[in-house]
């Protein structure tokens, strides 16, 4: 089985943001020494954080440190690229659950063997942790990256029928993704891992605790009907996406 942490390695661009359809697609396995030294990268900055030496990561891929500067350019520039890489390993798994702009998805066996396997996520599960216990604007780039591709699969989702439309997408999506981050962090406050380099079993242990219930509200909904949300949209000023209440049946 492929490593989740495989995929295509983009052309060198320049540094400004991109939208999720620039970003790169990891189609195919690539072992070049570019991915080689991301890949490292990433294992050691999601088990040890971004204090890591360079000539760790360096040595982790069989490079020279000055090989891995040649690359990236600086220590920043390689997370950037990591950042990069997670968030297209996000979106793409987030498009296999839910759908892509084709209408194509996972099948409930794909989903599965995901589950089954959910300890190869460790890595970009830890990873994420690692960005946001960092903070800083590189912290901040990273988690509005991973609403504005929210945004874009969610849409996708909408346009081929798997998730209702919402009175404000945007807003749904950056509650969406902050809701989860604090989800995540808090589960591992409360329930702090043996081994935190072992990101395969804190990834493991959140789903054990909150896959069922997170998948049951998500499918199934909370509230039975509409009398809240109608009591909020009287009052709210504008109403979101110009949606006035409508009378509870």
């Amino acid at each position: 089985m492929r490593s989740v942490l495989q995929g295509a390695e983009p052309a060198p661009t320049g540094t400004g943001p991109q939208t999720p359809d620039q970003r790169e697609t990891p189609d195919v396995p690539d072992l070049t020494g570019r991915a080689r030294i991301r890949d490292a990268a990433l294992l050691r900055f999601a088990s040890e954080g971004f204090r890591v030496p360079v000539r760790t990561i360096a040595a982790d891929a069989g490079v020279s440190p000055g090989l891995v500067i040649h690359h990236f350019g600086s220590k920043e520039g390689l997370r950037r690229a990591c950042d990069e890489h997670v968030l297209v390993l996000i979106r793409e798994n987030k498009r296999n659950v839910l759908g892509d702009e084709h209408g194509s998805r996972g099948s409930p066996v794909d989903v599965l063997a995901q589950l089954g396997s959910i300890e190869e996520y460790g890595p970009v599960l830890g990873y994420v942790l690692r960005s946001l216990q960092e903070g800083g604007e590189l912290a901040r780039s990273f988690v509005a990256s991973m609403v504005d591709d929210a945004v874009a699969y969610i849409a996708d989702g909408v346009a081929t029928g798997t998730i209702k439309p919402s009175l404000d997408e945007s807003a749904r999506a950056r509650y969406l993704v902050t809701q989860s981050l604090g989800t995540i962090l808090l589960d591992l406050t409360l329930n702090p891992p043996a081994d935190p380099g072992d990101t395969g079993s804190v990834i493991r242990g959140y789903v054990d605790r909150h896959g069922l219930p997170s998948i049951e509200l998500f499918t199934g909904g909370f509230l039975t009907d509409r009398t809240l949300l109608d009591a909020y949209l009287r009052y709210a000023e504008p109403p979101p996406g110009g949606q006035a209440a409508t009378p509870a049946p």
